[in-house]
């Protein structure tokens, strides 16, 4: 690193005794002058990408491909809601450096067994308008080669093949974009002004409440779940425990519902509740209706139902079932299954 500050430091002293600075020294200046050099330890070196079982959005691409761009790997699952709600930082970095020499690709390590499928997440590159190239590890071949334990993960690597800056989970929006405008311009890049991109994520994308969310996720197969209250839906119930009613199979990863009208009751405190679901082996639809303490939730509906709590299970994939308005509250949610066959993975609030 200190090769890089003495850099600097001479660019900037030439600048000063020049009478006339090019335009990489004025950025270089500039981006100085509005934020510091970060330290960017080399912290490991790109891995091989040959053990991506499929490519989406590119053809294959190699470390060698790779060579004199700045990369950023970004490790996800498409039903993951703290990935999406980083998706759009993700993709505004995308766009906004690509003619300066970033590189993003998204690294997708599925969570869920219906994940594995290639169309499953083609569709979530479509619908989530995800234009960058897609490296599909459903080996794990790229997240072990990482040592990687989160999604989402982003790993920032400079022009040389280092890995020299991380991320692991939502946040640090700020410090990631500033070590992608000083690896670029350490590659010699031009054009990198000091701005920063600003983003407003929609829908799934929305960031949290952060003030207001009390309710971790909790998995609803037998292996990870969590405060499951009983086999009747009670009248009531302590915050972040759930309950089953009606004829139910429960699986190690997940609950599917034998007969139609089946429940499931969650006590939560959180502007947003989202539910990973599926039909039947990923056939199919599910008509079902949500109720918040007893009601109908109004003006409190999810991207995924309207007003009067209906929706349809259409695919294998994150459902937005609450966003309610201030003042936040706790809830008790009902999903009510009117066909059999849905298969529910996992809770998630926001």
């Amino acid at each position: 690193m200190k090769l890089i500050h003495l850099g600097v430091a001479a660019i900037v002293a030439g600048a000063m005794a020049a009478p006339v600075q090019t335009l990489a020294e004025e950025t270089r200046v500039a981006l100085q002058s509005a934020s510091p050099m970060m330290k960017l330890p080399m912290e490991g070196t790109l891995p091989s990408l040959g053990g991506a079982t499929g490519w989406l959005n590119s053809g294959p691409l190699t470390a060698d491909d790779l060579r004199g761009k700045v990369v950023l790997l970004d490790v996800w699952t498409y039903t993951c809601i703290n990935w999406l709600r980083t998706l759009p930082y993700v993709r505004a970095w995308a766009d906004k450096y690509k003619d300066q020499g970033l590189v993003v690709i998204g690294v997708h390590s599925p969570e869920f067994p219906f994940e594995h499928d290639l169309d499953n997440v083609r569709r979530a590159v479509k619908d989530m308008r995800v234009a960058y190239p897609i490296a599909i590890d459903n080996d794990f071949a790229i997240w072990n080669a990482l040592r990687n334990q989160y999604w989402p993960a982003l790993y920032l690597v400079d022009a040389q093949g280092r890995i020299r800056h991380h991320q692991f989970g939502e946040g640090g929006y700020e410090e990631t974009e500033r070590a992608v405008q000083q690896l670029l311009l350490e590659a010699g890049r031009s054009g990198v002004g000091p701005d920063l991109v600003a983003v407003d994520g929609s829908g799934l994308e929305a960031q949290a409440d952060w003030s207001n969310l009390k309710s971790p996720e909790n998995y609803v197969g037998y292996q990870r779940t969590e405060n499951f209250a009983s086999y009747v839906v009670p009248q009531r119930f302590a915050l972040n425990h759930w309950a089953l009613s009606g004829d139910w199979t429960i699986t190690q990863g997940a609950v599917v519902l034998n007969k139609p009208n089946g429940r499931i009751a969650y006590r939560f405190h959180a502007r947003d509740v989202h539910l990973v679901m599926g039909p039947p082996s990923g056939k199919g639809l599910v008509r079902f209706r949500v109720l918040v303490d007893g009601k109908p939730p109004g003006a409190a509906h999810g991207t995924d139902v309207d007003d009067q709590g209906l929706g349809t299970v259409t695919g294998q994939r994150l459902y937005q079932l609450i966003r309610q308005p201030k003042p936040i509250a706790s809830r008790t949610i009902e999903i009510e299954f009117l066909d059999s066959g849905a298969e529910a993975y996992a809770f998630t609030f926001g």
